[in-house]
């Protein structure tokens, strides 16, 4: 697209993992094999470049880090701001280049002498929430060209230009991770911290094998049988106590689940600081539908009260917020309430 639009056009396939991986999962080679037979296919220049040390330090360390204090984190944000459009940058620009073009399903305009970034207009693919900690300086070195079209669209123009990876299967889930195990992958670099599953009124259900396993909301992997309850509602975790080492567990819709505000830390604006209180929408995970909240200064911090309670509110995990189609920026999430 790029090409045809008249653009000089020189590809860049940066490598993240390092890893001796005897499973299968690590598709590294693969994807650089791709990527060179893409770039032959379009007669393009394809540079490599490996920036495993740098996830390793500014991406997995904090992911572990996150994963110890018990909390949720969201590493492919972290990436895009310390890799991606740092690191990757940097080093696109230091090769000669004006700006670095991504296949992320998001829009950049520029209005008001300010850079927004906006929804994809393929919302099934949108990825502005991801991108959130970027900045002006990055919007304005950046393309992306895919923001304005489907992914259905992508794929019947790959495949018009006979492109190898037309029919690829998409990537899910964390990078690093692929389709391996999540738990499994954990245990490989932090301990088992036993502790007791327990229902609301304190009753032990069984053991588990560390907190850092488990996120809000989770459903899979709890294992719980019947003789606990009498109903057959499926079973859910609904608090993480760090202080006893306990994991609180409820079943079915369960109001525990239940949070109509949050507060926050590490906020980031895309543009200006907004005034306060600020109506707008906010997504507290990737793909969930805008919600409609009042955002309060609190010091450093924000809080956020929603029109309607959220369920599975998850501390580490980002909050991005709106004005419709635009992305204002976002937010750790810290602490979740009732109000």
């Amino acid at each position: 697209m790029l090409l045809e639009q008249g653009y000089e056009v020189e590809a860049l396939f940066m490598k993240n993992w390092d890893e001796d991986d005897n499973d299968g999962y690590c598709t590294a080679e693969q994807d650089l094999t791709d990527a060179q037979k893409v770039a032959d296919k379009l007669g393009v220049k394809l540079h490599t470049k490996n920036f495993s040390a740098d996830y390793w330090e500014d991406v997995f360390e904090d992911f572990l880090q996150e994963h110890k204090k018990g909390r949720t984190p969201n590493p492919d944000v972290l990436c895009n701001q310390k890799i991606k459009f740092k690191v990757f940058l940097e080093y696109a620009l230091s090769l000669g280049a004006d700006k670095i073009a991504t296949g992320h399903y998001a829009r950049i305009t520029h209005n008001n002498n300010q850079y927004q970034l906006k929804t994809g207009l393929d919302n099934d693919k949108d990825q502005s929430y991801f991108l959130y900690l970027l900045g002006q300086y990055q919007l304005s070195k950046s393309l992306f060209p895919l923001g304005n079209i489907s992914k259905t669209r992508v794929r019947e123009i790959a495949n018009q230009h006979d492109l190898i990876t037309a029919d690829k299967k998409d990537s899910t889930g964390i990078c690093f991770i692929g389709e391996r195990n999540f738990s499994e992958f954990l245990e490989t670099y932090l301990p088992k911290n036993q502790g007791n599953i327990v229902d609301e009124q304190g009753q032990f259900i069984k053991h588990h094998q560390g907190l850092a396993f488990y996120t809000i909301g989770q459903r899979k992997g709890l294992e719980i049988g019947g003789g606990f309850s009498d109903s057959p509602e499926p079973w859910f975790v609904a608090n993480k106590r760090i202080d006893s080492n306990e994991l609180l567990v409820v079943q079915g819709d369960h109001p525990l689940l239940y949070h109509n505000s949050l507060s926050t830390s590490n906020n980031h604006w895309i543009g200006n600081e907004p005034d306060f209180p600020l109506d707008c929408q906010a997504k507290i995970r990737y793909r969930q539908a805008s919600q409609y909240c009042t955002i309060i200064k609190d010091g450093d911090s924000i809080k956020v009260v929603f029109t309607k309670s959220q369920r599975a509110i998850t501390p580490g995990q980002s909050i991005v917020f709106y004005q419709n189609d635009i992305c204002l920026g976002g937010a750790i999430i810290e602490k979740r309430s009732n109000e």
